[in-house]
């Protein structure tokens, strides 16, 4: 084997050695997840990011003590993004899935995102010069947003909604609208003797009574989490069921989805809540900042807090508790969630206007939390912090995300067949 193979399974086995050996069923299929392609790798692989990050393709360039302790999202690539329903009842497309948020260099997330276009671009065949004008299109809109949110906010977009987007994003707001809980319920439930319950199918399995009670006791915890004024008014639990295999990021991780009396007694307001164990997030293994390990009760209270963090007017059920001792988020099963379907999106001038919007929503996540807002962890101006950090040299900042991109975005492809090769002939320990 090559000292990379080598190296990826050291990183790997390090990362997931511990729920490998709980369910390694669960990881052959997550790892079979990842052989499909090279992004669905790159996907999975956060913890080889960002062990390369520290090693091999470390760079402090346009980093200070400021602008390395920025909220940052932490799996920033391009299928995390998507829509949802904010607490005042807008439809937002976003940045989505904040289970690998933390505290740390904003670069990062910049680095990540770049590099994942690499590979999309790549994947549609695109050329090495278009691929270029996408990661600099991305670069440069965050920039403009970001200086516009320190000048004031007079001149920036503000929020992708139905208001202010067009073209696929636009589309993609307009057939989350056309989404009903109805519809999700219908999915996901089936209705006996005049009652709504679950349905069971593959990955959903029955709670034992006392796996039951410990889980409503969770959720007795969690409602105490959620804020007073927008608490929401469901908090009757009609079911309980198990799920595993959620995502490629969930595996061998246990999830409860809850059926909750909807306001009124009619059946279609009924609404379904999970309740996931959370983990360490890829990126907190290469920070050394004892505030921040601090500063979290849990996995779930730092994922959920995240959440709250980096998006404006977050979901109202994002919140957390404990469950057998162990850190859980607790979100909605939104109807209205629609995600960004990047197979629609292939010629240049079109993924150009996508991913100067996302450059735009990255620039907002990152401007969140910050001094201005209710969360302390960072006390200072990100949106100014930065900006004045690349102020230095943005040509050159601009043209760094560039190289790193097609650098990693190279390395990513070569580690994904390395993987194939690991995986199929048996040599990744305890599968």
């Amino acid at each position: 084997m090559s000292p990379r193979a080598d190296f990826i399974i050291d990183v790997l086995t390090r990362e997931f050695g511990e729920l490998m050996a709980l369910d390694p069923a669960a990881f052959r299929r997550k790892f079979r997840k990842m052989a499909a392609s090279p992004f669905a790798f790159y996907r999975g692989s956060a913890s080889l990011f960002y062990a390369d990050l520290t090693s091999a393709f470390q760079d402090d360039s346009f980093l200070d003590a400021r602008t390395s302790r920025v909220w940052i999202h932490g799996d920033l690539h391009a299928e995390n993004f998507g829509t949802y329903m904010n607490s005042s009842g807008v439809l937002v497309f976003n940045v989505n899935d904040f289970d690998e948020a933390y505290v740390g260099p904003f670069s990062w997330d910049l680095k990540r995102f770049a590099a994942s276009l690499a590979l999309i671009g790549y994947s549609k065949a695109l050329s090495d010069d278009n691929i270029s004008t996408l990661v600099r299109a991305f670069a440069q809109s965050y920039l403009i947003e970001l200086r516009a949110i320190a000048a004031g906010g007079d001149d920036a977009i503000g929020s992708i909604t139905l208001d202010t987007a067009d073209g696929v994003l636009r589309r993609v707001l307009q057939e989350a609208r056309l989404n009903t809980r109805v519809d999700l319920l219908a999915g996901q439930t089936t209705i006996d003797d005049y009652e709504r319950r679950f349905s069971l199918g593959d990955g959903v399995y029955e709670v034992d009574e006392v796996t039951s009670s410990l889980v409503e006791a969770a959720f007795t915890d969690y409602l105490g989490t959620l804020p007073e004024a927008s608490r929401p008014v469901s908090t009757t639990i009609k079911d309980i069921k198990l799920r595993k295999g959620v995502g490629i990021g969930s595996a061998g991780l246990p999830s409860y989805n809850m059926l909750l009396e909807g306001h009124t007694q009619a059946l279609e307001n009924d609404v379904i809540i999970y309740m996931k164990q959370a983990q360490v997030p890829a990126v907190a293994r290469w920070i050394d900042d004892d505030r921040v390990k601090a500063h979290f009760k849990h996995q779930g209270h730092r994922t959920a807090e995240s959440q709250h963090a980096l998006q404006a007017h977050a979901d109202p059920w994002v919140g957390y508790t404990t469950l057998n001792g162990i850190g859980q988020l607790v979100a909605e099963v939104s109807p209205y969630a629609a995600d960004l379907d990047w197979a629609d999106v292939n010629e240049p001038d079109e993924l150009l206007g996508v991913i100067t919007d996302l450059g735009r929503a990255v620039a907002r996540m990152h401007s969140v939390a910050d001094d201005e807002s209710s969360h302390d962890l960072v006390d200072f101006s990100t949106e100014e912090a930065i900006a004045a950090a690349v102020d230095k040299d943005e040509k050159g900042f601009v043209e760094h995300l560039v190289e790193f991109a097609h650098r990693y975005g190279d390395q990513a492809r070569e580690d994904h067949q390395d993987f194939v090769d690991l995986f199929r002939n048996g040599r990744l320990p305890g599968l």
